[in-house]
């Protein structure tokens, strides 16, 4: 992929026809604009990753086109009868399209889960409007890692081998904001777990005291393999994070470092994780540990690793009998990860499905008795139709799709424009945009005017103040996403969520015939699509 320009680190080339380097085709001495070679002449290892002024602040994705997506397929609508439903003209219409799902054993009003946000600063600073949306809309929400670890007022005791979680105040908090809206059925708050949060003991303390009882155990950090960092802002929280066993760069203990720090040479230290080791017994002993001990739903999260390991995790999740199971494609993050991670590493999304489907119907096919787990798809996904033929594409595997950067966007907007409401600073732009008349006075504009489910959440909710960043994220799940479902469904005319199979969408891309042939998925291209069932009405009609 040429890039001229690189809104992700800042970079951009001086003129339009770069070469494969990046680099201009003639390269000047005193040329004034930074690409990424010259910005990382000054900058070094920041230029790996999404611009650091923005970190906690942002969440960043990939531009590259894979070659392939959910958009080479097409979903196929029907005109005739209606499953799931009563065929009667007043019973078929979207609004009773039923959109329910399960992750593992927990009941979802909506086939979508919050995918790990753990201690990255953007997932904190929002965590309030993401566990109360998540909560509000009936689904799931996943405390991802390092939590424990990177909160300041964790308490901890010593142990043989690493100091062991007894207290923590971030944990605690982001486990009563999500139970303070749960209506005790639906969705449920999952607490995930690297190789750090092992060695903290993060299991035992959130189930003993926290009363959790549905866990993920991580393979790799930050699911992407190469690792994250989260940038640490002061020296003390540097050293208390080395003191913890996390690797820190540069070394907050380095008497030199902190001559530099002092001296303002260092803008702040950067926590990294271990990606660690697993091996087949260790994680299936794991798996019956769990479950001896009572858990309810144990789930793995993994990253788009190489098809072989793929398809080992693959069997280690169903021969350990797990609930669930998420899978992460190539291409985003929550604004920690490489950007050549991002940009070149892992496999994207819709390889990754047709590999973890075509695994899965290798096991039915080989033991058609097999216990499959649920599966969630994870890695770009932010519309119905993403999520539709998802759904569809993994029949009848995949249950749910796990999101983690579009809910962040609805939060960081709706708390942005919470903001702009409170300082009276919208502007006749921002009204337009939101479909208000012209001549609305743009300082007039209010929370309940802007927000079209808040008449709604407030009557359901009439004791409890309710966050815009809680109520926009309700609105995005349950408004946008959940309603156009309902219309795909109906345009299908298959009016429960299972009902969805390989047959509601077609490839129309040749990559995609390939890709879809190649793992045997039975999805016809759209020209061969019910090719004999059209043969089938031709051929019976009178003429």
């Amino acid at each position: 992929m040429v890039t001229h320009r690189s809104s992700m680190i800042g970079t951009r080339t001086r003129v339009e026809d770069s070469c494969e380097s990046g680099l201009c085709p003639i390269c000047l001495a005193d040329c004034p604009v930074f690409c990424e070679v010259s910005k990382a002449a000054l900058r070094g290892r920041e230029v790996l990753y999404p611009l650091r002024q923005y970190f906690g602040d942002s969440t960043a994705g990939t531009p590259k086109d894979f070659g392939f997506s959910y958009s080479d397929f097409q979903i196929q609508f029907e005109v005739r009868g209606a499953q799931g439903i009563e065929e009667h003209e007043d019973c078929v219409i979207f609004p009773n399209a039923d959109v329910t799902s399960k992750w593992g054993n927990i009941e979802q009003k909506l086939p979508i889960v919050i995918a790990g946000l753990g201690s990255t600063y953007v997932a904190k600073q929002n965590w309030e409007g993401l566990a109360k949306g998540a909560a509000m809309s009936g689904i799931s929400i996943t405390v991802g890692e390092n939590v424990v670890g990177m909160d300041p007022n964790a308490q901890f005791e010593n142990s043989r081998d690493y100091p062991k979680v007894i207290d923590t105040d971030d944990m605690k908090s982001r486990v009563k904001a999500y139970r303070e809206f749960w209506d005790g059925t639906h969705g449920d708050i999952i607490v995930q777990k690297n190789v750090e949060d092992t060695r903290l003991g993060v299991f035992d303390y959130v189930t003993s005291e926290l009363e959790i009882d549905s866990l993920e155990i991580k393979f790799g950090q930050g699911a992407k393999a190469i690792g994250g960092e989260v940038r640490l802002k002061t020296l003390e929280r540097a050293q208390l994070l080395q003191k913890r066993g996390y690797l820190v760069i540069p070394d907050p203990s380095d008497p030199v470092v902190i001559d530099q720090w002092k001296k303002g040479l260092i803008p702040d230290f950067e926590r990294h994780s271990r990606v660690g080791l697993s091996s087949t017994d260790d994680v299936l002993e794991e798996i019956d540990s769990l479950r001896e001990h009572g858990v309810k739903n144990i789930f793995i999260k993994t990253g788009a690793y190489r098809p072989a390991a793929t398809a080992w995790i693959v069997r280690l999740g169903v021969e350990g009998g797990v609930d669930g199971m998420t899978f992460d494609g190539a291409g985003g993050g929550t604004g920690m990860s490489p950007v050549s991670m991002m940009n070149e590493g892992s496999i994207p999304t819709a390889y990754l499905q047709a590999l973890v489907v075509g695994c899965l119907d290798m096991i039915k096919r080989k033991n058609p008795n097999a216990d499959i787990p649920t599966i969630a798809m994870a890695g770009g996904f932010a519309r119905e139709t993403q999520m539709f033929k998802s759904l569809a594409m993994g029949a009848p595997y995949v249950t749910c799709i796990a999101m983690a950067r579009a809910p962040i966007t609805a939060v960081m907007k709706s708390k942005y424009v919470e903001r702009t409401i409170n300082n009276k600073s919208a502007t006749p732009a921002m009204l337009m945009n939101l479909g208000f008349p012209r001549n609305k006075e743009p300082n007039t504009l209010t929370i309940n005017e802007a927000f079209v489910e808040y008449d709604q959440l407030e009557r359901k909710y009439p004791e409890k103040e309710i966050p815009p960043s809680a109520l926009g994220l309700y609105t995005y799940f349950t408004s946008k996403l959940g309603i156009g479902l309902k219309q795909l469904l109906a345009g299908t005319r298959k009016f429960k969520l299972d009902l969805i199979d390989r047959k509601d969408i077609a490839c129309i891309s040749q990559r995609a015939i390939d890709v879809c042939n190649h793992w045997d998925l039975g999805i016809d291209s759209q020209e061969a699509h019910d090719m004999e069932l059209v043969k089938k009405e031709i051929y019976s009609g009178n003429y």
